[in-house]
């Protein structure tokens, strides 16, 4: 869960279940009360019906732990992070980052790192869709040293240059589901 609709839709959908969430945070619901496996299920089945998933088990728990903190580290991006990717997802989950790599690779198929460059890319585009900065302006803000960098990057995920895909406008952006 990593927008702010998917966060209302599980509050919704929790409240609907008779269960009322003290948090909903990215990712995690914190309740009152230790759900039973029936409350469990159908809490499941009523997610799945808006296309989320319940997930319990630790190793799952963490893999959205490290998305949501790629999400929010991008979407925050303005330029100015000091601090690498690895060191980020160490200091933000508390374990080490070979640990996590390994988690996220298997159980999710890909790297962290392309992860992290799929989900820049993302930005880029709808930055660039908005039509507010220059290629250098974005380039900076995604923490890219410089707009050939960003450009490179760009056209090896999506096939098309910056300028290209700007012209073609938003009916190539991908959904944050879809990534």
């Amino acid at each position: 869960m990593v927008c702010a609709r998917c966060k209302w839709v599980v509050k919704k959908v929790f409240q609907e279940q008779g269960i009322v969430p003290i948090s909903v945070g990215l990712g995690e619901v914190e309740t009152h009360e230790n759900l039973k496996p029936e409350q469990i299920r159908q809490l499941a089945e009523a997610l799945d019906e808006h296309g989320l998933e319940l997930l319990e088990d630790r190793q799952s728990r963490l893999v959205s732990q490290i998305k949501s903190a790629i999400v929010e580290l991008v979407q925050a991006s303005d330029g100015e992070r000091q601090e690498n990717l690895s060191d980020y997802l160490t200091g933000r989950l508390h374990q080490e980052y070979t640990y996590l790599s390994s988690l996220f690779s298997l159980v999710e198929g890909t790297t962290i790192e392309k992860f992290h460059i799929a989900q820049r890319i993302e930005r880029a585009k709808e930055l660039l869709v908005y039509d507010e900065l220059t290629l250098q302006e974005i380039a900076w803000k995604l923490g890219y040293s410089t707009a050939a960098h960003l450009s490179n990057q760009f056209k090896k995920v999506t096939g098309l240059t910056p300028t290209h895909f700007k012209s073609v406008g938003a009916a190539r952006r991908k959904g944050l589901e879809e990534i």
